[in-house]
């Protein structure tokens, strides 16, 4: 599975008063101990400062690329901050990301296309949020039909079925593995999603997350944005992917055991 590392987000009091600050050490810290930890990416958001968001994610990414060698998520719905981000980044980027939103689409696929980047769509209308695995199916028809004809090619879009936190629907979780399911079955596309939503609400939510992971994994789930530094949530991936038999003799199950990642 592709490991995104989600911790560089505005959103978080720490990283926006370092992006503030232009705090470079605090920021390649956290990119740095999220590579060690296991992300085979990270994500970069900046999206609280509304205003300097291009010029901030400009800086992220000079900042973390001086440091790390894996490649960058740029979040954002903003076609100015995620070229002000794909203009520096050095080999592929991913965007996150596109819907079926006109102006969306208009403002980020020709960048997508321009870079050859990877792309995120959100499994999301115009006018609408899905409500059922068929809304979601149906809505990524209309995606891929999208990328086809902009000759993106398919094996770059990885789409986001779009988690609601079971607090306010007991069947959401059921719901969005339903649809990794159907689209992955009709499709044969990549999936990615991120997790924390599933639990927002609710006591102990590191422990409804990573038994989502363990689900949706087994459902599809190609992808995710999670915490590579919860040693819990990392613990329960290698698992579950070594009982799938997407780990090869268990060598990164092994691996994570000697370095005492486990838990």
């Amino acid at each position: 599975m592709l490991i995104i590392g989600e911790r560089i987000n505005a959103s978080r009091k720490s990283i926006l008063q370092a992006i503030q600050e232009r705090n470079t050490s605090f920021i390649q810290e956290e990119a740095k101990r999220q590579v060690e930890s296991g992300a085979q990416m990270l994500d970069v958001n900046a999206g609280v400062r509304v205003r300097q968001e291009p010029e901030d994610i400009a800086w992220l990414v000079r900042t973390i690329q001086e440091v790390v060698n894996v490649p960058l998520c740029i979040d954002s719905p903003n076609p100015l901050a995620i070229e002000a981000g794909l203009s520096l980044h050095k080999g592929r980027a991913m965007v996150n990301s596109i819907t079926l939103e006109e102006k969306r689409l208009k403002g980020i696929l020709p960048l997508v296309k321009q870079y050859g980047s990877l792309v995120v769509a959100l499994t999301m209308s115009e006018n609408k949020m899905p409500e059922t695995a068929k809304d979601r199916l149906d809505i990524s028809r209309e995606i891929i039909k999208i990328i086809q004809k902009e000759n993106i090619p398919l094996e770059n879009l990885y789409i986001d079925p779009l988690v609601h936190p079971i607090s306010t629907d007991k069947n959401n979780a059921i719901i969005v593995l339903e649809s990794i399911r159907m689209i992955k079955e009709t499709f044969s596309v990549k999936i990615i999603t991120g997790l924390s939503n599933i639990s927002f609400g609710l006591p102990n939510r590191p422990l409804i997350n990573r038994t989502f992971l363990a689900m949706a994994l087994s459902a599809g789930l190609d992808s995710a944005l999670i915490d590579p530094l919860d040693k819990e949530i990392m613990a329960t991936l290698r698992a579950t992917e070594a009982l799938l038999g997407q780990d090869e003799y268990c060598l990164q199950y092994l691996t994570a055991f000697r370095k005492g990642n486990l838990g």
